[in-house]
């Protein structure tokens, strides 16, 4: 059928060729842009393989006011580094946060009050704490309409509201859609379901407007496209945007930057997809070749505020690495952690 295929398609062109097009026939379009692909540099090792975990897997890149890189390791054990704190211009990196239950998997600075929001997986909840690590609250926690939380990722919405990705169904049985969109109101602290029935969400974040929302379903290999009434507490359309070619790896955070790109790191391939604000690939983000052995997964992006450096969490069985690469644009509040 292939070769049929090709044998039709090429005597159409060949009857194109000997057709002479009418003087007033419109120009046909430029085919579409080809994507790129850019480089990534690493810039320091941050963790190694955890010894009681067999693993370990960085997340949640989002700058402080300080200046100051925060990122969370997954799978830290407890006493371990469960929040690092990483000076990019120094290399240097510390611990300013553990406890002996949690397991934290997305980071993001408070618009409103500066205080570092992290999701804990296995304790179905979000904390606030201080940028050293003190003064740690429980912000929200489930379960929502009955059925317990698997927070993921996070955003804050025009109001101060929480939007989280309740990523149920990120383990077996994959093919469930059990996953969920849940708003946590800024005054009452009340949780609505916005979305459910997912393939497992995972990032969440904002257009620069705030007039749409963007979320990752892992085990879809889909980015949907959310807009919401005025109160920002119900969906008001919902739809697949961008189904990505992952090939072996599954989409997992998102950044977007002051031109509205999208910024879709992948778990299971250490690699970055970079669309524009329309569904289309610009750019894929990869490592060098020479780094490749033993890094699995490119799951997360900050960009630093104002500017267009951007950093990637890069992990697998070589430990938990920082990358940077150029963004295509500045980073702002919604590049920033989530």
């Amino acid at each position: 059928m292939r070769r049929a295929g090709f044998a039709v398609a090429a005597a159409v062109v060949l009857l194109a060729g000997c057709t002479a097009a009418p003087e007033d026939a419109p120009v046909p379009s430029p085919p579409p842009p080809q994507a790129g692909v850019q480089t990534a540099e690493r810039v320091m090792q941050v963790t190694e393989v955890h010894e009681a975990t067999g693993m370990t897997l960085l997340e949640g890149p989002t700058f402080g006011a300080d200046g100051d890189l925060y990122l969370v390791d997954v799978t830290a054990p407890p006493g371990g580094a469960k929040v690092i704190r990483v000076d990019v211009e120094a290399k240097t990196s510390e611990s300013v946060y553990t406890d002996d239950v949690s397991a934290l998997t997305s980071a993001q600075i408070g618009p409103e009050d500066g205080r570092l929001y992290v999701t804990d997986y296995l304790g179905g909840a979000v904390l606030s704490m201080s940028e050293e690590g003190s003064d740690v609250e429980k912000v929200f926690t489930g379960p929502v309409n009955g059925v317990p939380m698997q927070p993921d990722d996070l955003s804050f919405g025009p109001d101060g509201s929480l939007y989280i990705t309740d990523a149920a169904g990120a383990q077996a049985p994959y093919w469930e859609p059990t996953g969920r969109v849940i708003r946590v109101d800024s005054q009452s602290g009340s949780a609505t379901v916005l979305a459910d029935e997912l393939p497992s969400p995972n990032g969440i974040a904002f257009s620069p407007e705030q007039d749409a929302l963007w979320v990752s379903l892992n085990t879809g290999n889909r980015v949907d496209r959310l807009t919401l009434t005025p109160g920002g507490d119900e969906v008001a359309t919902a739809y697949p945007a961008i189904y990505a070619s992952a090939g072996i790896g599954q989409v997992d955070s998102i950044a977007v930057d002051s031109a509205g790109n999208l910024y879709v790191g992948l778990h299971g391939r250490p690699e970055i997809l970079v669309y524009d604000d329309e569904g289309q690939l610009l750019t894929t983000v990869t490592i060098p070749d020479e780094d490749a052995g033993g890094l699995s997964s490119a799951t997360n992006i900050a960009i630093a505020p104002g500017t267009s450096t951007a950093y990637a969490t890069v992990s697998g069985t070589a430990g938990g690495y920082l990358y940077s690469f150029e963004a295509l644009a500045e980073g702002i509040q919604q590049s920033n952690g989530g």
